[in-house]
């Protein structure tokens, strides 16, 4: 049932299994990459395990068996076998730019069609400072998924000045074709979208709870029940046009509370560095809310129920075209 496809997976960790599940899902041929053959293996039995359940809670993705899936999914030790006749090259090796320069140039070396998607899962890391040096820095993109990637589909798609019109219209399209949600961005920009957002939003959220104005939990409420439901559906720019009639009546009517309401605002919290001992007692304070709520011994299962709910929105989503 493979579309005769193949796809390279560069790391073996939680992200590098997701991408080649969501790969498989639509036929193509993954060939998993890892340096050292038991974290090879434990990513196949993983894959393996979460497939056969995802079919027995009907949340697989695809039209393809746990089964079929699986067979078309297959480890290595060798960085060449893995790059190899692929079509597209995921890299997902931790968060560190001389890790990923060192991963990527030995790519680099190896591949012999300047065709290949040569993508990152990089969540703040420029791409140009990953690819600057390399022989293929035009098939060069940052893919940036959401965690847990398998159950939330949307991609973030980062080019670098060098990237060519080829590499993004082609990234974006197999994207779409493996089920995810692209966002193209035009340029590179610290953070890209998602995650300037979510350090925006990350940095109030501190501020009330470390400043005694709401607990942590019933902040994570406001979230929950409140905005999360609303932006689970409609995005923060379609909110605002819906709740007025359009964009520019919410902005005659809210613009000055908002101006006024932000200029309140602390601005970064400096604890985020933990450089002063001040910074430390208020993430200890804070870490002791959360701690109090979800003990570390935990965290797995608290993970696993995440994951569950999230792949049963993300199939309702569909099933109504949201």
């Amino acid at each position: 049932m493979s579309n005769g496809k193949k796809v390279g997976v560069v790391g073996s960790g939680l992200v590098g299994k997701s991408w080649a599940m969501i790969f498989a899902s639509q036929g193509y041929q993954v060939t998993l990459f890892d340096i050292e053959q038991s974290q090879v293996t434990r990513a196949i039995n993983g894959i393996t395990n979460d497939l056969q359940d995802f079919e027995k809670e009907g949340i697989l993705r695809g039209t393809l068996s746990a089964k079929v899936q699986t067979d078309l999914i297959k480890g290595c030790t060798k960085l060449e076998e893995c790059v190899k006749d692929s079509v597209y090259i995921q890299e997902c090796v931790p968060e560190n730019l001389d890790l990923k320069i060192k991963v990527w140039t030995g790519i680099d070396n190896l591949v012999d069609n300047d065709k290949a998607i040569l993508a990152s899962s990089s969540s703040c890391i420029l791409p140009s400072k990953i690819c600057k040096t390399l022989k293929h820095r035009e098939q060069f993109i940052v893919a940036h998924p959401v965690n847990p990637p398998y159950h939330a589909p949307m991609v973030e798609l980062v080019p670098s000045e060098w990237t060519n019109e080829f590499t993004r219209a082609e990234t974006r399209k197999i994207m779409s074709e493996v089920g995810q949600v692209p966002v193209s961005m035009t340029k590179e920009i610290p953070g890209f979208v998602l995650n300037r957002l979510q350090y925006a939003l990350l940095n109030e959220c501190w501020r009330l709870v470390a400043d005694d104005i709401v607990s942590a939990e019933d902040l994570d409420v406001v979230m929950k029940d409140g905005l999360g439901l609303r932006y689970a559906v409609c995005g923060p720019m379609e909110v605002i046009h819906l709740n007025a009639e359009g964009l520019k009546k919410y902005c005659e009517t809210y613009g000055d509370t908002i101006y006024n309401v932000s200029s309140d605002f602390k601005g970064i919290p400096e604890a985020w560095k933990m450089d002063t001992p001040e910074g430390v007692a208020e993430v200890e304070k804070l870490h002791s809310q959360m701690t109090s709520l979800y003990p570390m011994d935990k965290l797995d299962d608290r993970r696993l129920r995440r994951d569950k709910i999230l792949a049963n929105i993300a199939k309702m989503k569909r099933q109504l075209d949201l």
